[in-house]
């Protein structure tokens, strides 16, 4: 599988141009232009609502929502936060359920490399810590990556959303993924020291080639995880 082009642009992405980048990303990788690509980015401060978002979960100090075109429901982006969009062309036969739990073994392997235990909970989405301040609390899991997909003519698009340094309190006006019983968390909290997006950015990058490489060699990083039956969340 040839390497995807990785595009990361300087400080912050807006959040209505990167929509637009994506949509040209894709547009190239559907024509065959393209082999793929991958956006690493930090957006401005914006809650996003994907299709499954119940009116329930929206802000409740009125700030506004953009709605977009992925599964799954509300959740927050802004500074701190990296976000990765690997526009990609699954492998046949389609199993979207399969890159969903390679993008969860992204960041799993991510939050490894910088001394976080993360997991999967099953019948959620994304990656799970109950670490804080680098020791196991033994208090309930809390969300340290999140994942929200679109799949159309076999090519991906938006992806995975990383907490590292980003505040926590924009999410206090949401249900943030429509999960009402649990919290989210950062990987610095996790690690008890501060870890930047550009720690993770390459890490990211590496990991999500190996990633395609698996897909289409059958050989997938996420092989020997759990696959649990149900599901909480539409992510696609």
């Amino acid at each position: 599988m040839p390497e995807l082009a990785i595009v990361r642009r300087p400080g912050l992405l807006d959040h209505a141009e990167g929509l637009a980048l994506q949509q040209q990303l894709r547009a190239d990788v559907v024509a065959g232009r393209s082999p793929g690509a991958l956006v690493l980015c930090e957006h401005p401060s914006v809650y996003t609502a994907g299709r499954r978002t119940e009116p329930s979960d929206l802000p409740t100090d009125g700030s506004p929502v953009v709605e977009v075109d992925r599964g799954g429901r509300i959740t927050w982006h802004g500074p701190g936060q990296l976000v990765a969009y690997p526009i990609v062309r699954l492998a046949e036969p389609l199993d979207v359920v399969a890159w969903v739990r390679d993008l969860e073994q992204v960041i799993i392997d991510v939050a490894a490399a910088v001394g976080v235990h993360a997991e999967r909970v099953d019948g959620r989405s994304g990656a799970w810590t109950s670490q804080h301040g680098g020791r196991a609390d033994g208090g309930p899991p809390a969300k340290v990556g999140a994942i929200g997909l679109h799949v159309a003519e076999g090519v991906t698009s938006h992806g995975i959303a990383i907490n590292c340094t980003n505040a926590l309190d924009a999410y206090a006006a949401i249900v943030p993924c429509g999960i009402a019983d649990a919290g989210v968390t950062t990987l610095s909290t996790a690690a008890g020291r501060t870890v930047p997006v550009d720690e993770v950015a390459d890490l990211v990058a590496a990991l999500t080639q190996r990633a395609v490489d698996g897909m289409h060699a059958g050989t997938r990083i996420s092989s020997s995880a759990a696959r649990p039956a149900a599901r909480q969340e539409t992510l696609v």
